[in-house]
């Protein structure tokens, strides 16, 4: 896949979506083949950071105790303390609302045990319990929060869940198209290395604003000297 490739694809897009008075996200779609999702080493589950900032804010939740309370405020969007545990425990609306309108959830390790029991049927359901593989479990002694907020600011999740395919969104109608294209190449050749075949596990990609069509990246046939 060439940046090229990508770019024709996104002006293509431009040109046949109707402007929109809102800003729409642009979603890569990954439609994968001959993987047999039984077998653990098919599954598809990374996070990957994105070379330019996708130019919407992520919202971020994190679960610590109080101690480490006082790092947190400011830095992230909502601050959960252990002794208000007790508070959301029972209100499974609240938690639903919490989970809907969070992008990430992170947590302190000393308390990861009493984050599952309180919070794990709700943000597991919707694979947002904090993550170790994006760096979403923290240590009480942490020196600052800061570069691990703004790291998932450019975060995005590849997991192929229970289809053979993988949706992501890598930016908005409002970024420059080198900058799309970045982004679009950094997740094909981060996936790439992940399949088992590679380049044969690919079915298609395909570009798509949150209120278009989809279209399909075509590479270019490479001329043979």
């Amino acid at each position: 896949m060439e940046k090229q490739d990508i770019l024709k694809t996104i002006k293509e897009l431009r040109e046949k979506s109707p402007k929109r008075n809102f800003s729409q996200s642009l979603d890569l779609i990954i439609n994968l083949q001959n993987l047999d999702l039984k077998k653990p080493e098919h599954k598809v589950d990374l996070y990957l950071q994105l070379p330019h900032s996708k130019n919407k804010k992520i919202k971020l939740c994190i679960f610590l105790d109080a101690q480490l309370a006082q790092k947190a405020k400011g830095v992230f969007d909502t601050v959960i303390t252990k002794e208000d545990f007790a508070k959301w425990t029972n209100n499974k609306k609240e938690q639903k609302k919490l989970a809907t309108s969070h992008d990430f959830f992170v947590a302190q390790v000393e308390i990861m045990a009493q984050v599952a029991a309180n919070f794990g049927k709700v943000l597991g359901a919707r694979g947002k319990m904090p993550n170790p593989k994006a760096g979403c479990v923290v240590p009480g002694n942490i020196q600052s929060l800061d570069p691990l907020a703004n790291k998932l600011q450019n975060t995005v999740r590849l997991q192929t869940k229970n289809e053979t395919s993988i949706k992501a969104s890598v930016g908005n109608d409002s970024m420059k198209d080198e900058d799309l294209a970045d982004n679009i190449l950094a997740v094909y050749n981060t996936l790439l290395s992940k399949l088992p075949q590679e380049k044969n596990n690919i079915k298609y990609l395909a570009v798509k604003f949150t209120m278009s069509q989809m279209i399909k990246i075509v590479e270019s046939v490479k001329q043979k000297k």
